[in-house]
């Protein structure tokens, strides 16, 4: 399989984002204020995003592969790492200084979609 590391990641990515959704639901939900609440939703929300568009990049990636699809995908994992991940820490720890880690993952989630839109741009068009 073609890009199994990065399909493994995807999927990992995937299950903690639905792991964390249904924890935030069911299992935080009454033990944080409201504005926690929202801060680990917005983790969440962000992962499950940049998750769908890992996978999309990924079949993309398999059937014409393009130099900056995996520097989106990496981009994107470090951007969920540090942006959803510190996120759900600040709001489990209730340790306000991991927010300033958060701003770094959504410029690394920024970086990758202008990875993928030049990635796109120096794609070649399909010939007739």
């Amino acid at each position: 399989m073609r890009y199994r590391a990065a399909w493994i990641t995807v999927a990992l990515s995937g299950f903690l984002m639905v792991a964390a959704g249904a924890f935030g639901a069911h299992g935080l939900r009454d033990h944080v204020t409201p504005r926690l609440f929202d801060t680990f939703e917005t983790g969440v929300r962000y992962q499950a995003w940049h998750t769908l568009a890992m996978l999309a990049v990924l079949v993309w990636r398999a059937h014409t592969p393009q130099p900056g699809q995996g520097w989106a995908l990496k981009l994107w994992g470090a951007g969920i790492v540090l942006f959803s991940g510190s996120l759900y820490l600040l709001v489990l720890t209730g340790t306000p200084m991991l927010g300033v880690i958060t701003p770094v993952g959504g410029v690394l989630l920024m970086a990758g979609w202008l990875a993928l839109a030049a990635s796109a741009w120096r794609a070649r068009a399909p010939s007739s």
